[in-house]
């Protein structure tokens, strides 16, 4: 289950991670040769960067 955005969120994620749960980066998900977007659904082609219904974009991969 996801959680809210707030400006505690990196330390909301410690708190899980450290307890053992898996705390997910937003990514795109797959729909068959295109990309979906997590929050609307969205179907973009494979180069995609941003969505074009809502303008979710993934977060950055550290």
């Amino acid at each position: 289950m996801a959680s809210a955005p707030s400006p505690d969120g990196d330390l909301f994620d410690e708190f899980l991670t450290s307890r053992g749960h898996d705390v997910e980066t937003a990514r795109w998900e797959e729909s068959y040769n295109k990309k979906q977007c997590p929050d609307c659904g969205g179907l973009h082609d494979g180069d995609a960067a941003e969505c074009s219904v809502c303008g979710w974009r993934p977060e950055a991969v550290n």
